[in-house]
């Protein structure tokens, strides 16, 4: 199976919303996207499909948070969400999306990206507890599930605080 990543174009909307709706079995996260989309947190180049013999099989979003500290605020760049259709998972498809999503983000400048998630997962793409950075969550999550990750050796220095997610992650 040959998978291209790429940034999504407005014709991929419809089928983002099924990939993420099925693999989630819920709509919540594809009305993320969604009003994500109309917002200054969302980056264009940060959102990205992965395609298989052209239909849109994966997903994942990187958008912009705010960390609020002393004495300022900076911007980094939160994973979220991420879903592979369940017949196309465990078929290395969502470490393509990371890879190519962390990828970007780098070149695009960000200093490093944060995310919600499972604790045995995101640590293969270099992401730890975000409290070994200072930095905590706004959302009641235990330590291990709050997770960073550097996207340039100074990514996070001088930065520490509170990661304020935009709101439509509620």
């Amino acid at each position: 199976m040959n998978v291209i990543v790429r940034p999504e174009t407005v014709r991929d909307q419809e089928a983002i919303r099924r990939v993420n709706e099925l693999a989630f079995g819920r709509p919540a996260e594809a009305v993320i996207v969604d009003t994500l989309r109309g917002s200054t947190t969302y980056v264009p180049e940060l959102s990205v499909v992965a395609e298989a013999d052209g239909q849109i099989v994966g997903y994942a979003l990187f958008s912009e948070v705010t960390v609020r500290g002393q004495p300022g605020s900076w911007t980094l760049v939160a994973l979220g969400p991420i879903a592979v259709l369940p017949e196309f998972q465990k078929q290395e498809i969502g470490r393509q999306l990371i890879e190519t999503g962390l990828k970007r983000a780098a070149e695009l400048g960000y200093g490093a990206a944060v995310l919600i998630g499972h604790p045995t997962y995101y640590p293969r793409f270099g992401f730890v507890p975000a409290s070994r950075f200072g930095l905590k969550s706004t959302f009641q999550v235990p330590d291990d599930v709050f997770m960073a990750r550097l996207l340039r050796p100074d990514g996070l220095d001088g930065i520490a605080g509170t990661v304020i997610y935009p709101p439509p992650f509620g």
